[in-house]
């Protein structure tokens, strides 16, 4: 039986389905075998609901910490607690939407709290905040909301206009001890310098405005990186401080990528361009010489095409959600996709990022150096095969695209 999507399982015809199933079992049993079969579901439904409240429990208590420490080591150590019972629910049971939702809340909740303590930090050195508004916003993978166990920093702040240059001067050091600080809690520092210690990633509203349209009118050189920042910022998402100035931001953004759809139509054309890991025959590709022979990048070259496509394509329908299997439900609703279609590209996610989340467990073990590279001649020939389907979608995917928008 294939894995149902986590939203059927409260769907009553889903678990009247599956009862069937159970009950068509039970039929080619006799009454003793019945017997013995209902008393192990009974044991194995009753062990894992009692250790679901156990590690519920846990995590519930260090949640409730979170905004009574004010040390970014304990914060630190915390994130680490809570790191710990998201992997061991996940080897139990591998649910990739479940780990999203605990991963994001947590980690929201310690970057609020890093933001707080940033702000004392300062105002006891002798500098309090100006008085203007601000937000914290993530993008990425947080903006997503698709935070799985390891994890760097991908965050914005915008603050209120009319503060000047004294107020600029001041969310420069404030971000600035921001990034160091969350690096003490557990954020790595991002690669790709997508953090507000970054002033291209920091900016009143009126700064944000001008540096957005500068953008999309093409009056900045580097046409390459200023459309990737442009995909990163299609994720932002509010997480701390004043939720209506991020609001607002959010609302500008989204705005322009739909006013000015030759940036929206480079996007496509990026995303449509992407590789896949499909070669001859439409057999998985892989490394064929140095160190990955055998294997492929999964964030590269299956993980990351999925999601950016399914970003195309929402933004151009207006669709306001950023999670990506949100996104995929949102569109079939208003006919983009069909449900077969949906239901397609919904598998290749979680099969996708459960195989992701694996890698990244290993490394946290200590048994591989990177979660990016995986042999998928490894796997189950079962597992592959839905791997190998999954690639399929994507490139399906990247065939409307390129149809819809007319891609030459």
């Amino acid at each position: 039986m294939p894995n149902p999507p986590v939203e059927t399982v409260s769907d009553p015809e889903f678990v009247a389905g599956l009862m069937g199933e159970v009950r068509e079992f039970l039929s080619f049993l006799n009454a003793e075998e019945a017997d013995e079969f209902l008393n192990v579901l009974e044991e194995f439904v009753e062990t894992t609901i009692n250790w679901m409240e156990e590690i519920n429990s846990q995590q519930k208590s260090l949640l409730l910490r979170i905004p009574e420490t004010f040390d970014c080591k304990e914060l630190g150590a915390l994130h680490d607690q809570l790191n710990s019972i998201e992997m061991d629910r996940f080897l139990k049971l591998p649910s990739v939407p479940s780990l999203h939702k605990s991963c994001t809340e947590y980690r929201d909740a310690l970057a609020a709290q890093t933001m707080a303590i940033v702000a004392i930090e300062m105002n006891a050195d002798g500098s309090p905040p100006p008085d203007l508004p601000s937000a914290l916003l993530s993008m990425g993978s947080d903006g997503r909301e698709e935070q799985t166990l390891i994890t760097d920093q991908d965050y914005l702040i915008v603050y209120g206009d009319g503060g000047g240059v004294e107020a600029d001067e001041w969310f420069r050091r404030f971000s600035e001890l921001m990034v160091e600080r969350l690096f003490e809690v557990g954020f790595k520092k991002c690669t790709g310098d997508i953090m507000p210690s970054n002033p291209t990633w920091r900016g009143s509203m009126s700064q944000w405005h001008k540096r957005l349209l500068a953008i999309v009118r093409y009056e900045y050189t580097d046409y390459a990186k200023n459309l990737m920042n442009l995909i990163v910022l299609s994720d932002a998402r509010f997480v701390a401080g004043d939720s209506v100035l991020a609001s607002e931001l959010v609302t500008l953004i989204r705005g322009l990528e739909k006013d000015y759809f030759h940036v929206l139509y480079g996007m496509a054309k990026a995303a449509t361009n992407m590789k896949i890991a499909l070669g001859f025959l439409k057999r998985i590709w892989t490394e064929g010489s140095g160190e990955h022979r055998g294997e492929f990048n999964l964030k590269l070259l299956a993980w990351a095409p999925l999601v950016m496509n399914v970003r195309i394509i929402s933004i151009n329908q207006g669709i306001p959600a950023t999670s990506t299997l949100e996104r995929i439900d949102t569109l079939q609703k208003e006919g983009s996709f069909s449900k077969d279609m949906a239901a397609g590209l919904k598998d290749a996610y979680h099969i996708l990022t459960r195989q992701r989340i694996l890698l990244q467990i290993k490394v946290i073990k200590g048994i591989l150096k990177d979660s990016y590279y995986l042999n998928p001649y490894q796997l189950p020939a079962e597992e592959r095969e839905k791997m190998r389907q999954a690639l399929l979608k994507i490139e399906d995917l990247q065939k409307v695209i390129h149809s819809n928008f007319h891609i030459v």
